[in-house]
């Protein structure tokens, strides 16, 4: 079976061999990572060298079911990013039909199409759960930022459970909307939700993620993933981060700060903010093309989208020096009102 590799943010190289280097250097503003990153205060560089304890997994687990309200640390399993378990799952059930929510991140239907599931793409969450073996939710959703309710999830996981079937859940940006997770209900059979830890953290690099789901899945991933799945220093560094609770409610808080500047600048230049979270914002112009080329001209990065080419997606700058020069670039793109 043949597929195209999906298209993602944060590869400047390859907007240099298109657009040619920035005089500036390049702002990276496509991809939905916390600019300003969490910064360890207890890791020690030895930890390079050294292997993964049991201890520090153990220790890593407890932080997580703490800080994402999971009842029991054995529900959760490790891994080097989410993109792991979105990988590893298709290949632990038989070809199915399998249901997303879309549009939302692709490579969900890229992995299960490769396993050679029948895949349908949806905006319906009711017609998702019509015959469908595997459910797929990203909520909030990239790149809309759309919510769906706690409790329909929870009702669907249910039903999903019944016939043995799964819900997956990735909750990729739901450290900026804690309340909106479904961490608290994990445990019984049916229910897989899948949370990453370097965007919200704006540690992308360390490689980081977790699934949280019932004994028997999370057995089956911790077999297929092998010793040494998570690295010593992301294990330590992730623990004292899943555990500093100050630095998750500042954070929330300036990133909504930060988003909703973002979107006074955007309205400002005549953009449309049609959805997004606290760490990534979304607008749609019939002028998208034109507006991407010329911030990439100006060495900025925004995401834009083969299915929807009046989109695109703004990550948040880091420091005044950039905010200043994206309103500069967009000031320049000329912008009009249709």
């Amino acid at each position: 079976m043949t597929l195209n590799k999906c298209e993602h943010g944060g590869d400047p190289q390859a907007f240099e061999q298109r657009y040619g280097r920035s005089k500036h250097g390049w702002l990276d503003l496509s991809t939905g990572i916390n600019p300003q990153p969490y910064v360890p205060k207890k890791f020690n560089a030895e930890d390079w060298g050294s292997l993964p304890s049991a201890a520090n997994l153990n220790n890593l687990k407890r932080a997580a079911a703490m800080c994402y309200g999971v009842s029991d640390p054995q529900l959760i399993t490790a891994a080097p990013g989410t993109q792991s378990f979105i990988q590893w799952l298709p290949r632990m059930r038989p070809a199915g039909r399998v249901s997303i929510v879309s549009p939302t991140y692709n490579e969900h239907a890229l992995c299960w199409r490769i396993a050679e599931h029948t895949v349908r793409e949806t905006s319906d969450l009711n017609q998702a759960e019509e015959n469908s073996d595997v459910i797929i939710v990203v909520n909030p959703n990239n790149p809309d930022g759309y919510q769906h309710a706690s409790k329909d999830l929870k009702s669907l996981a249910q039903r999903q459970a019944e016939k043995g079937g799964w819900l997956i859940v990735d909750e990729a940006f739901c450290d900026v909307v804690p309340e909106l997770s479904l961490a608290s209900a994990v445990g019984a059979p049916g229910l897989i939700i899948l949370r990453s830890f370097g965007k919200f953290y704006g540690l992308a690099g360390l490689r980081l993620g977790f699934a949280l789901t019932d004994p028997v899945v999370a057995e089956r991933l911790s077999t297929f993933l092998g010793p040494w799945a998570v690295s010593t220093p992301a294990a330590t560094i992730g623990e004292e981060a899943l555990s500093d609770d100050k630095w998750m409610s500042i954070t929330r808080h300036q990133l909504k700060l930060a988003s909703n500047r973002l979107d006074r600048i955007l309205v400002a230049r005549n953009l449309e903010v049609v959805g997004g979270t606290s760490l990534f914002r979304l607008v749609a112009t019939n002028q998208a093309k034109a507006v991407y080329q010329a911030l990439a001209k100006s060495g900025i990065m925004v995401r834009q989208f083969q299915y929807d080419p009046n989109w695109l997606r703004f990550g948040l700058p880091g420091c005044e020096k950039d905010w200043q020069r994206l309103e500069v670039a967009l000031r320049q793109c000329g912008i009009k009102k249709t």
